[in-house]
């Protein structure tokens, strides 16, 4: 499957000189936040696959104008072709405005999500805007990663981490790193492909959880008839 991740960046030659021959063979696009609606929109339209995003700390108004024809997986998992994927967004919070959270705050978002990731036998990807703590972020607060996902990914091992908040032009950037989980991280900045391996994450209602495998299996045979 492939994956074109983006964040923080809108590329002007995916907008404005826009080509089809890059973003040829792209399954699905992940947006990380911090990227205007028109962009994602636009985005979607073109490439014709589904874009999947979670908010970045300057996304607010998204509440007002949210992207047409993208969904949002905030605080859930997405099931795509088997493909778990789970949506946290928002930064350390360093002001008043939303999308940003205490280590605390984001704890209990991680918390809530457990049950969801229990029922699916795990998740294959997770999807923030913020990295986690002492990998991939900086020392001052509004670009400190969050603890909680150290915390996540050690239990739950997920395949890929994808990320971003933390600019190129910042210094220190790196693309790609592994986690001490194994966890593959990456920072979509700006815009980045990743092909995974079919065999790395398994097939729809193949989780190995007899309840959702079931409730998979039914809805595939409600869509058939």
């Amino acid at each position: 499957m492939k994956i074109l991740i983006i964040a923080d960046k809108e590329e002007r030659f995916l907008w404005d000189y826009y080509n089809p021959k890059r973003t040829e063979g792209v399954d699905l696009i992940l947006s990380c936040g911090d990227l205007k609606p028109m962009y994602l929109e636009f985005l979607q339209t073109v490439v014709n696959r589904p874009l999947l995003y979670v908010r970045g700390n300057h996304d607010d108004y998204y509440e007002k104008k949210p992207p047409q024809g993208c969904t949002c997986i905030e605080d859930r998992i997405y099931d795509f072709h088997g493909l778990r994927i789970l949506g946290l967004g928002g930064s350390m919070k360093y002001n008043t405005r939303k999308n940003m959270y205490t280590e605390e705050e984001m704890a209990r978002r991680v918390r809530r999500a457990d049950r969801q990731i229990v029922l699916r036998n795990g998740f294959d990807i997770l999807l923030a805007h913020a990295p986690a703590k002492g990998y991939g972020d900086m020392e001052d607060l509004p670009h400190n990663g969050f603890d909680c996902f150290n915390d996540l990914l050690n239990k739950y091992r997920p395949a890929y981490m994808f990320y971003g908040h933390c600019h190129k032009s910042y210094g220190g950037f790196q693309r790609q790193m592994e986690h001490p989980s194994g966890t593959v991280l990456v920072n979509g900045y700006g815009y980045y492909t990743i092909e995974i391996p079919e065999d790395s994450y398994p097939g729809r209602g193949k989780t190995g959880s007899a309840l959702y495998d079931l409730y998979v299996s039914m809805v595939d045979k409600r869509r058939k008839y």
